[in-house]
C-alpha cells in the first residue's frame, strides 16, 4: 500500500503561501491523473492544481481560507486501486457509473428534489445509459459560464449549471442559491414577491478576504479626498458614434478608450498623479510609463487587471485590451503578471454610472479616477436651452503626495481634451 505526497508547488514568483479556496475533492474520493484537486490563491491570481496521480484521497491540508506554505503538504493520495478507503467510497455511488467513468459523480440529486433521468423516461423509449446521459449532463454545464468556485459548490449539491437561470453574464452563488431555494425550473419569483431567507454565514477567503485587507490598509493609511468635476460630452459622443460607424473590422469603442487617452495625455504636466508611495521608505516613484489598472467586477470580487504602456496604444488596441484583459480576469484566466503592477487605476461601474463616486485608492498608488454615468440634460449655452450630454468624472487622490489644486487642475486638463475630443488625436 503507496502513499503519495502532493505538495504545494511553486505557483507563483516571490510566493511563500497560498491560501486554499476551494476543494474539489474530500477524503475518501477516487482521483484520476489530471484531475483538478483545489483552487489556491496567491496574491491575487487563482489557480487550479491537478493530481499527477491517481488513487484514493486521504489526507487534506486545511479548510478552505488556511494558508500552506510552499512546499508543505497539500493532498496525500493512495495510489493502489482496489483499498478498503477507496471500496467505501465506490460501495455508496451508482456502480454503473463508477465502474465506467471514475471521477465522474451523477448531476441529478435529490438536493433539487429530481430523480434521475433513467427513471423519468417516457413509457417506450428506451433509457440512455447512466454514462451517457452522466458526460452528457457534464458537457452541457460546461459551456454554462461559472466560476471554479461556483462550479465545486454546484458539483457537490448535484446542480446541473445548465439548469440555473441568471441576470448576468455568469452564474453566481446568489444564482444557486435561487435555484436551490425556489425549485428546479422556477428560477427567480415575479417581481414584488418575497420569501423569507434563512441567516447565512459566508467565511471570509479568498479574493474577498484580500479585498477586505487591502481596502482597509488603504483607508487605514492613506487621507484621501476626492474631487468631481462636471463634462459635457456632447462632442467626445459625437465622434465616438462617427469612429463606431466607420471601425471596420475594428472592435467597438466604448468611452473608456477615449477617457484613457486623455488621462495618458495629461500625465507629464502632472506626474505627481502616476505615482507610488512606499511609506514606509518614505519615498514616491513618479513613473514615466502609464500602466493603468482597470477595475474589474468578477465572481471572485474586485480584481484589477493592467494595460501596459497604456500611454502608446491608440483607442482601438486600448478597446482590445481592456476586452480581453476583462474577459481573462471574470474567467480567472489572468496571469498573476496582469494584474500587478499598476501605477494608476480607472474604475468605472459601467451601466450602473452613478452621478459621483468617491472611490479608494489601490495602493501603492496616489490616485484612482472613476467616469460615471452619461445622461443627457439641459444647458445654457449664448443665452439659450440646449440639450448636452454630460458626464462628473471624479478623481481620489493621496494627501500626502496630491495636493487639491494638482488634483483639481489635472481633471481640468482631462476637462479640456473630453470636450474638444480632436485634441486626444493631437500628436
Amino acid at each position: 500500500m503507496a502513499r503519495f505526497t502532493f505538495t504545494l508547488p511553486d505557483i507563483g514568483e516571490g510566493i511563500s503561501e497560498a491560501e486554499i479556496v476551494a476543494w474539489h475533492v474530500k477524503i475518501g474520493d477516487r482521483v484520476e491523473e489530471d484531475q483538478g484537486l483545489a483552487d489556491m490563491m496567491t496574491d491575487k491570481a487563482t489557480v487550479e492544481l491537478e493530481s499527477p496521480v491517481a488513487g484514493t484521497v486521504v489526507e487534506l491540508a486545511g479548510e478552505p481560507g488556511d494558508q500552506v506554505s510552499i512546499g508543505a503538504m497539500l493532498v496525500v493520495i493512495e495510489t493502489e486501486a482496489e483499498v478498503e478507503a477507496a471500496a467505501s467510497v465506490e460501495s455508496i455511488k451508482e456502480p454503473v457509473v463508477e465502474a465506467e467513468n471514475p471521477g465522474v459523480e451523477e448531476v441529478a440529486s435529490a438536493a433539487t428534489g429530481t430523480a434521475p433521468a433513467e427513471d423519468v423516461q417516457p413509457a417506450g423509449e428506451p433509457a440512455p445509459q447512466p454514462i451517457e446521459h452522466v458526460v452528457a449532463q457534464e458537457a452541457k454545464a460546461e459551456q454554462v459560464l461559472a466560476s471554479p468556485a461556483v462550479r465545486a459548490r454546484a458539483k457537490e449539491l448535484g446542480v446541473d449549471l445548465a439548469q440555473v437561470r441568471t441576470t448576468a453574464e455568469r452564474i453566481r452563488h446568489s444564482d444557486l442559491d435561487a435555484f436551490l431555494l425556489y425549485g428546479q425550473g422556477q428560477g427567480y419569483r415575479p417581481a414584488g414577491a418575497s420569501r423569507k431567507r434563512p441567516d447565512e454565514s459566508v467565511k471570509v477567503i479568498g479574493m474577498r478576504r484580500r479585498i477586505a485587507e487591502n481596502m482597509a490598509a488603504s483607508k487605514r493609511h492613506i487621507p484621501h479626498f476626492t474631487y468631481v468635476e462636471e463634462i459635457d460630452v456632447t462632442a467626445l459622443e459625437a465622434m465616438r458614434g462617427d469612429l463606431n460607424a466607420n471601425r471596420g473590422d475594428r472592435p467597438k469603442l466604448t468611452l473608456l478608450p477615449l477617457i484613457i487617452v486623455a488621462v495618458c495625455k495629461a500625465i507629464p504636466d502632472f506626474p505627481m498623479i502616476n505615482a507610488r508611495y512606499d511609506d514606509e521608505a518614505g519615498v514616491v516613484t513618479r513613473h514615466g510609463s502609464v500602466h493603468l489598472g482597470m477595475a474589474t467586477q468578477t465572481d471572485a470580487g474586485l480584481m484589477v487587471p493592467v494595460i501596459r504602456d497604456a500611454q502608446d496604444r491608440n483607442v482601438w488596441q486600448l478597446a482590445s485590451e481592456i476586452r480581453r484583459l476583462s474577459e481573462a480576469a471574470r474567467s480567472g484566466k489572468a496571469r498573476s503578471e496582469e494584474l500587478s503592477g499598476s501605477t494608476l487605476t480607472l474604475t468605472s461601474l459601467g451601466p450602473l454610472g452613478g452621478i459621483a463616486t468617491t472611490p479608494v485608492i489601490n495602493r501603492p498608488e496616489v490616485a484612482i479616477i472613476g467616469p460615471n454615468r452619461v445622461i443627457e440634460r439641459p444647458v445654457i449655452r449664448d443665452g439659450e436651452i440646449a440639450v448636452a450630454k454630460l458626464m462628473n468624472l471624479s478623481i481620489s487622490c493621496d494627501h500626502r503626495v496630491v495636493d487639491g489644486w494638482d488634483a483639481a487642475s489635472y481633471v481640468q486638463a482631462l476637462r479640456r481634451l473630453l470636450e474638444t475630443p480632436v485634441l486626444l488625436f493631437d500628436q
